[in-house]
């Protein structure tokens, strides 16, 4: 199997470069796995999933621009710089169609990827996807949410509100709520991996971003639904079974679309990482059936 991580790909915005960084499994047909937003947003996420189909596939994992182990300069994040990462990266680092397995609050962006550039897909997979930022979903007005974003920018006051929110008790409180199902797996070995992720230079701008709503790709449901519907590629969808009443209600609507495939998963928000095994499992077939010629690196 072949195996190279830490590569780097080079990405322009407003006359500056940052660098990327990716990872690639196994060979054959290309499949871009799409961590979902968070303040421990990882590639390392998708390490399960990835090393699971990479026997049939060439699994291509990315850290997003602000996230993981990818440049994190102190820019005004915002989807029109995440679109233009993503599309970036697709036109200039595959040669053919590949399939997109987008996690969480990265559905709205492979949607828009394949809308923008249907050329560049073959099919969709969406694992527990979402569409607003934790702040909005809890109903914290627009103008709050914009002042919490700016306090977090300042230098003292902004580090210190972050680390306050990226503690080890903090980040398990949140895994045990929203992202895993099974509490045993929290050790404090992976917790100290995920604050680590966390404590980047830069590492607070990205995330507070998504925090905020900042980052959500749609306004509101309707506008997500219809980018759903039309997409020019085939959809499939995997719920989560435990997911917060929210997030699954979402899920849901999604699902209940005619021509969008979908299926129900054990886990919640996380389960793409957690249930890495019984998500790749459940999205081989439709892999198997949509992806057209091989695309390379």
């Amino acid at each position: 199997m072949t195996v190279k991580t830490n590569h780097q790909f080079s990405f322009e915005w407003n006359q500056h470069r940052y660098a990327i960084a990716y990872d690639t499994i196994g060979q054959g047909k290309t499949v871009l796995l799409l961590p979902a937003f968070s303040t421990v947003s990882s590639r390392s996420e998708m390490k399960g999933m990835a090393e699971r189909i990479a026997n049939r596939y060439q699994a291509v994992t990315l850290d997003w621009l602000g996230f993981g182990e990818s440049d994190r300069p102190a820019l005004d994040y915002q989807p029109a710089l995440l679109h233009q990462m993503l599309q970036a990266f697709v036109q200039q680092m595959f040669s053919q169609p590949v399939a997109v397995i987008a996690a969480g609050h990265t559905a709205g962006y492979a949607l828009q990827l394949a809308q923008q550039q249907p050329q560049a897909c073959s099919c969709i997979v969406l694992v527990a996807p979402t569409w607003r930022g934790p702040l909005p979903t809890m109903g914290v007005p627009k103008p709050l949410s914009a002042t919490v974003r700016q306090l977090v920018r300042f230098p003292v006051v902004g580090q210190a509100l972050y680390q306050a929110n990226t503690t080890k008790g903090f980040l398990r409180l949140m895994y045990g709520r929203h992202v895993y199902t099974d509490q045993s797996r929290l050790t404090p070995e992976f917790i100290e991996q995920k604050q680590q992720i966390t404590r980047q230079s830069g590492a607070r701008f990205a995330p507070a971003a998504f925090v905020t709503g900042r980052l959500d790709p749609v306004r509101d449901r309707q506008e997500f639904i219809k980018l759903l519907q039309s997409s020019p590629v085939p959809v499939l969808v995997i719920l989560a079974d435990q997911a917060p009443p929210y997030s699954k209600r979402e899920m849901e609507a999604m699902a209940a679309l005619p021509r969008i495939q979908s299926l129900t998963l054990p886990g919640t928000l996380g389960m793409y990482e957690e249930y890495a095994a019984e998500v790749a499992q459940a999205a081989l077939p439709f892999l198997d059936a949509k992806t057209s010629t091989t695309g390379v690196l």
